[in-house]
This record gives C-alpha cells, sequence and structure tokens, in this order.
C-alpha cells in the first residue's frame, strides 16, 4: 500500500514538473519575441498558474485535471488573443463545462478561462486582472 501511494506521489510531481517546464518555455517563447503577447500580463499569468499547481498537488485527480487544462489551455493557444480556435476537446471541455468554443478566439479569453477556474477552487486571491 505505501508503494503505491509513493508511486502516486512520484506520478504527480512528474506532472507538475512537467507542466512549470511548459510554462517555462512559453514565457521563454514569448520573451524572445514570438507572438504579440504583454509579457508582463504573461507572467502573472503564469505565476498565477504555478501557485495553483503547487496548491493542487494534493487535491482530487479531477481538480488537477483541471489544472493540467488551464495550464494548457494557457500555453498551447496561447495568450495573442487571435488566430482561428484550435479543437480542444476533452480539455476545453472540462473548463467551459462543455460550452463549445467559439470559431474565433475573443481577446481575454485565457484571462477568463483560468480566472474562472481559480474562482472555482476557492483561489479567488491568484485571480490576474489585465
Amino acid at each position: 500500500m505505501a508503494a503505491q501511494r509513493t508511486i502516486a506521489q512520484r506520478a504527480i510531481r512528474q506532472e507538475s514538473d512537467v507542466l512549470l517546464r511548459q510554462l517555462d518555455a512559453y514565457l521563454a517563447a514569448v520573451r524572445a519575441g514570438r507572438g504579440a503577447v504583454d509579457l508582463g500580463h504573461a507572467e502573472r499569468m503564469a505565476a498565477a498558474l504555478r501557485q495553483l499547481i503547487a496548491d493542487t498537488a494534493r487535491s482530487s485527480a479531477v481538480d488537477r485535471a483541471r489544472v493540467r487544462a488551464a495550464v494548457h489551455y494557457f500555453v498551447y493557444r496561447g495568450a495573442t488573443g487571435d488566430g482561428p480556435a484550435r479543437p480542444g476537446g476533452a480539455r476545453l471541455a472540462l473548463l467551459t463545462g462543455g460550452r463549445a468554443p467559439a470559431e474565433r478566439r475573443r481577446q481575454g479569453d485565457d484571462d477568463r478561462v483560468v480566472n474562472d477556474l481559480l474562482r472555482e477552487l476557492g483561489r479567488a486571491d491568484l485571480i490576474v486582472e489585465h
């Protein structure tokens, strides 16, 4: 039983490390000037997500999955507010309660999605205003 718990804890730690590396890689790309992104805002959003990753390490699998989805949404969709929406499948459904994505993303979608998740997880103190 203890061995299974240790394996599960290690898997959660590895998952957290992967998410943190994804955030770092995204910020590095933004700092390098890829995309028309407000660097300060992206850094604040990434800091909130980092804190959320740490805070949910011992949470339910559902909450961790929602945090993972928020990080993926932020990183892979970017904070540019332009370009066509990509199919998000289950990840987007986790974040939006199953609502279909718009054909084109609107400015502030990343803020809304991440901030809504922060509220739902009881972490309104981490909300990032633009």
